[in-house]
């Protein structure tokens, strides 16, 4: 199948002076000066991956994004563009008749126009996205923000997504065709690169990859858990969330390291070592808990596992 059709949208806000989309090609470099880096990161709950871009600083903002987006293992099975309302032109795609947008089109491009440049699409490990914005730059209340999620895509199990330019369409086009971005970044070394796992916890974080050492444990992600709830329940006719069953086992784990086969990691609360000895339930436990002792669900945020 050549083309992934998505639902028209509906989206160009009036008033916006509509212009052609010029795509030109782009250098990738990894050190640049700062007023011309385009960063893309990637952030993921379960198998949902969001992409989101940052270009603060850089005089010229994006106008258009020509991403292949590719995954080591599996496939995409699903790809929603409608989370940005800025970049929601798609080159690829669109269909103009008498001066008359008919049809949006969608991200994800043809891979029958360019074969040997283009991702197979979704269904596949890859897929290759063109997205814009049409304004009148450089000030324009209709232009997009410096930051923002540009779209989503759903996986179908444990694997590394890789982001880089796709030059036979674009790459990252300023409004200002004549300028080249000089820098396309993101966490790492070479290809951007980011762990998604088809879990709860999140693979940016830092202490990602203790969870995975610890068996991925779905208590790290439960809503309490980082508010120092070890059992996951609610305690006595007050429903206190923090009380005794969650101090029993803290006290049971006391100063265990994470390669202990004995630890419960339900009871790190902090999910982070402490102190040279790296002790896995401690001090920073422990106060977490007494901060929430005795306190029910409508005084906690319930937003674990906290950003970092």
């Amino acid at each position: 199948m050549c083309r992934v059709c998505g639902p028209a949208k509906k989206k160009r806000k009036e008033g916006c002076i509509m212009r052609k989309i010029s795509l030109i090609l782009v250098v990738l470099l990894m050190a640049a000066p700062a007023w011309s880096a385009v960063t893309i990161t990637c952030s993921n709950v379960g198998y949902e991956v969001t992409v989101s871009y940052n270009f603060t600083g850089e005089p010229n903002s994006v106008r258009a994004f020509a991403l292949d987006i590719t995954i080591d293992t599996g496939t995409i099975t699903d790809v929603n563009d409608d989370v940005n309302p800025d970049y929601t032109i798609y080159p690829g795609s669109i269909v103009i008749a008498g001066g008359v947008v008919t049809d949006d089109g969608n991200a994800v491009a043809d891979p029958c126009d360019y074969p040997s440049d283009t991702q197979p699409g979704v269904g596949s490990s890859g897929i290759t996205v063109e997205m814009g914005a049409l304004y009148s730059p450089p000030i324009d209340p209709c232009g997009p923000p410096p930051t923002g999620d540009l779209l989503k895509f759903t996986v179908s199990g444990d694997c590394n997504v890789t982001i880089t330019e796709n030059e036979a369409r674009g790459g990252v086009v300023l409004t200002d065709p004549t300028k080249d971005p000089t820098s396309f970044t993101a966490p790492g070394t070479g290809a951007p690169e980011f762990g998604v796992v088809g879990a709860c916890f999140p693979s940016s974080y830092t202490t990602y990859n203790d969870w995975v050492t610890l068996g991925k444990p779905d208590c790290w992600c439960s809503a309490y858990q980082c508010d120092g709830d070890a059992d996951g329940a609610t305690e006595g006719p007050q429903k206190f969330r923090v009380a005794i069953n969650d101090l029993t086992p803290l006290i049971a784990n006391w100063k265990k390291k994470i390669a202990d086969p004995t630890l419960d990691p339900c009871t790190d609360f902090d999910h982070k070592s402490e102190g040279p000895q790296k002790f896995r339930v401690a001090i920073n436990d422990l106060t977490i808990l007494i901060n929430n002792w005795k306190k029910k669900d409508t005084a906690l945020p319930g937003d674990c596992p906290r950003p970092e």
